[in-house]
């Protein structure tokens, strides 16, 4: 669990209660408003552990620099697949989507007075968004991660022997899945795509990975794959 910038020193003591209720292995605050004191400390509870060993950063960037799977949430959201800031999913498919697979999965929360910036959105594999009522779609900050992580807990179920067997596992590459975002980037500023338009693409491509939840081996063929292409361009072109 990602804090980025809270302000209410009580609700940092709540998330970190939850995160132990539902399972999260660590806390990490981004350049923190609130002071972590009395009030976080009283309300964490069972979580209190979790609240005194939270990491803590200066920048979004270097607390899920070793995270496979970036996931975002933003109280704003649009049903257009082209708009691809705020293109996101449903808390339940957010469930659906993690219970098949292994890696390091970090859910970034933004500050309770106006939540993640573009920048910050634009860091995100994913995004997932709450419904809620159009005249009042925000959410307290811990009601929004008691929202999200009881769907992720709740997708995990129970195991029924008598039920057919689970889809396999997939293990999360957050390395290879940043070579390829790297490859496509060089192969656009390479086949000279409109500058302007590269920025888009990129957060295309991200938010397509972060969807796909590509395995090892699928990540390893599309970045030979690319690596091909490369080669073939520099052959009939030469340096870029």
């Amino acid at each position: 669990m990602v804090l980025v910038r809270p302000k209410e020193d009580g609700n940092i003591g709540a998330v970190a209660r939850l995160a132990r209720n539902f399972g999260a292995e660590r806390l990490t605050l981004v350049a923190p408003r609130a002071r972590v004191g009395t009030e976080a400390r009283r309300r964490a509870m069972v979580g209190l552990n979790l609240l005194k060993e939270a990491h803590r950063y200066s920048t979004l960037a270097g607390a899920v620099a070793s995270s496979d799977l970036v996931v975002g949430t933003t109280d704003l959201s649009t049903g257009r697949t082209t708009a691809y800031l705020r293109h996101s999913v449903s808390p339940e498919r957010l469930g659906d989507l993690l219970r098949t697979l292994d890696g390091r999965v970090s859910v970034v929360f933004g500050p309770e007075d106006n939540g993640l910036g573009r920048e910050e959105l634009a860091r995100c594999d994913l995004l997932v968004h709450i419904p809620a009522r159009r005249d009042a779609p925000t959410l307290n900050l811990s009601h929004a991660v008691a929202v999200v992580l009881y769907a992720v807990h709740r997708s995990r179920g129970g195991e029924d022997p008598e039920s057919t067997p689970a889809p396999d596992r997939v293990e999360l590459h957050g390395g290879e899945k940043e070579l390829v975002l790297a490859r496509v980037d060089a192969l656009a500023r390479a086949s000279r795509y409109p500058a302007h338009k590269r920025k888009g693409l990129m957060l295309l491509v991200r938010r397509l990975l972060g969807r796909a939840a590509p395995a090892e081996a699928e990540l390893r063929m599309l970045l030979g794959f690319l690596k091909s292409l490369s080669r073939n361009d520099r052959k009939k072109h030469g340096p870029a």
